[in-house]
């Protein structure tokens, strides 16, 4: 999961990207980078850390260009702490072309032993990143002719890049001296969405987001979102080219960015993440009355923030008083996409406290938005028993996470899941609850595709059945053997 934005303006871009790239913060905190582009050249920044830390006022001044793209990176592949695994990623042929990525390819083994014997390039990190623009390179030499660049050469090299890359990517690239090239994946499972805004009597100005919150911030109305397989080309003057590039494209929009990764105040495929976290509480709600006592709950608490929704939900259907027991540090980062156990361990209680007036002698009910690992849950219900709490029911938003997602969420491994291969009460005993209830999976699907056009989600960390078609048990070893999370 990362973040990524990309801007055509009228006029210096370099704010408006870092401004966005703020926006996007939830989205990735190992890593940052900015490219712009002036005329025929490129200017890139990149530093490890969040946005606020990563560039300094000389680092802004030398982004010129009305041209320019951003990333904030949360690493699902490759190694977090290496600076020259940030985003954006370069090569010089052809023309000079600078691209970031929000997703996870799952051929990486084939394509890099492709680029290596067939497309003669070479790669300097682990990154997937990295794979993805040089094949889109090496693509775009071969759709290029001896005429001079255009549109359909872009959307030449993209439908190539669909039929080599397997798995997740939405992405931006700029292509120097020509403008902003995004595309997405046949399956559109990681997020892409088109705003434009008018320039006075200069013509429209276009930005390409992994969020719909970057957008209203900015000024720009909402167009639509990427289609899955499509590819959109921005040229320096504003004018917009589309084609869907993919043979059999589908609509398959990862269930996790509305349980948890993306912001509440953002529209994904035309669905409210805020209203879907809502309906989700709904549907808890009734699976807590079918299995849980709660005529001897005193309150309901929310894990901030993005449980907060569904928490609300569940007092109101439940006719439970609802309260806040956790005060969160806002200073702290999200604590599922910190690099490592103990980092997230030691994070929780530096994140979260506990009010010892909300918990002394009731019967908590905790709704968090999913579990993953149980590292948090864990930590949270012994705050809770420690700020005198006299018995703790916890509740997921979510299903039990019992499968690697390993399309940009990082769940590498079974092992590293408290759920797999886990009962219920196992899981309760493993957190340290009394009672745990989770959401269940048809419940969830119908909770967030509620009232929208969207059909299917890509629910596999749930369910085990990965969309692309692509993911075989020895493929899921190789990564556990060679990703650590």
């Amino acid at each position: 999961m990362c973040g990524i934005v990309g801007i055509v303006s009228s006029s210096p871009v370099n704010q408006q990207v870092y401004d966005a790239l703020a926006l996007l913060q939830h989205r990735g905190q190992d890593s940052t980078g900015i490219a712009t582009s002036d005329e025929h050249t490129l200017h890139i920044h990149k530093s490890k850390g969040q946005v606020r830390e990563g560039y300094r006022t000389r680092d802004m001044r030398s982004l010129v260009g009305t041209i320019g793209l951003g990333h904030v990176r949360y690493a699902t592949r490759g190694n977090a702490k290496k600076e020259q695994e940030a985003q954006p990623f370069y090569v010089n042929a052809p023309y000079g072309i600078v691209l970031v990525h929000n997703g996870n390819l799952t051929n990486t083994r084939e394509l890099t032993k492709e680029l290596a014997d067939k497309d003669r390039r070479h790669l300097n990190t682990t990154s997937d990143t990295e794979l993805l623009v040089n094949v889109l390179a090496s693509e775009l030499q071969s759709a290029q002719s001896q005429t001079a660049f255009t549109p359909d050469i872009a959307f030449e090299a993209v439908s190539a890049v669909h039929r080599r890359v397997e798995g997740s990517y939405a992405a931006i690239a700029v292509i120097a001296g020509h403008g902003i090239l995004a595309f997405r994946d046949p399956f559109g499972i990681r997020p892409l969405i088109l705003g434009r805004r008018q320039a006075g009597l200069v013509g429209d100005e276009w930005i390409v987001a992994s969020e719909s919150l970057v957008l209203e911030a900015s000024g720009y109305e909402i167009v639509r979102d990427v289609e899955p397989g499509e590819a959109l080309f921005i040229s320096r003057d504003g004018t917009l080219h589309q084609k869907q590039c993919a043979e059999n494209p589908q609509l398959f929009p990862c269930a996790f960015e509305y349980v948890y990764l993306a912001r509440p105040d953002s529209v994904i495929s035309g669905i409210s993440v805020y209203e879907a976290r809502l309906r989700l509480g709904d549907k808890l709600a009734d699976t807590i009355a079918r299995y849980a006592p709660t005529d001897d709950i005193d309150v309901v608490m929310p894990i901030p923030d993005s449980a907060r929704p569904a928490a609300m939900q569940v007092a109101r259907k439940l006719g439970i008083e609802y309260r806040e027991g956790f005060y969160k540090n806002k200073y702290i980062g999200r604590t599922f996409i910190m690099p490592g156990q103990a980092q997230r361990t030691k994070s929780v209680r530096q994140k979260l406290n506990a009010m010892s007036s909300e918990f002394a002698g009731k019967n908590v009910l905790i709704v968090d938005d999913s579990i993953v690992r149980g590292t948090t849950s864990r930590e949270i219900v012994e705050m809770a028993r420690e700020a005198g709490a006299k018995s703790v029911t916890f509740t997921s938003a979510a299903p039990p996470v019992r499968f690697p997602h390993v399309y940009g969420i990082n769940m590498p491994s079974k092992s590293e899941l408290v759920a797999a291969g886990k009962t219920i009460p196992e899981i309760a005993l493993e957190i340290g609850a009394d009672h745990l209830i989770y959401q269940e999976v048809e419940d969830m699907k119908q909770a967030i595709i509620e009232g929208s056009d969207v059909t299917e989600l890509d629910m596999s960390c749930f369910t085990g059945e990965y969309v692309t078609g692509t993911i075989t048990e020895e493929y899921l070893s190789w990564v556990e053997t060679n990703q650590a999370s």
